[in-house]
């Protein structure tokens, strides 16, 4: 944790976390402080990378794509090179969610969102399985979405 963070910054952190859409006089009043110095605290925590980005949740279902799956891949070679021209391939298609190095049985690890078992079947063969370096991959699809995008817990 930053020196740079005092409790006011915390406090305000966990509620913009929980709730974006919080008014500036809303979070002023919830962490006792003055609107203007609240604006300046939300300001240098987004100026400084405390705040990544503040967007909607949409949800998934209402826009016709309810189905949840993680993708292990495991590459041909474990080459900084194959994995840099994986990682750019990767990063071009709209349906990856997430994309994570990992340490194991696989390489990389995926979060798609589709709208249903045809729809992926359709996008691993066509763009999944040629991206560059796959060798293998090995799908699991989600039944039941326990917690998701949970809040940090600090």
């Amino acid at each position: 944790m930053s020196t740079q963070l005092d409790r006011i910054d915390l406090k305000m952190l966990r509620l913009l976390q929980n709730n974006g859409r919080l008014s500036n006089a809303e979070l002023a009043e919830a962490v006792g402080v003055s609107p203007a110095t609240c604006h300046r605290r939300t300001q240098r925590l987004l100026d400084d990378g405390f705040v990544s980005t503040v967007r909607a949740m949409v949800a998934p279902r209402k826009v016709g794509k309810g189905a949840l799956v993680m993708v292990g891949v495991v590459l041909d070679r474990s080459t900084p090179e194959s994995f840099a021209s994986f990682e750019r391939a990767i990063a071009k298609l709209k349906f990856v969610l997430d994309c994570h190095l990992v340490a194991g049985d696989f390489d990389y690890f995926l979060k798609i969102r589709v709208g249903d078992m045809e729809d992926f079947n359709r996008i691993h063969g066509e763009q999944l399985i040629a991206l560059p370096g796959v060798r293998q991959t090995r799908t699991f699809f989600v039944m039941k979405e326990v917690v998701d995008n949970a809040p940090l817990d600090f």
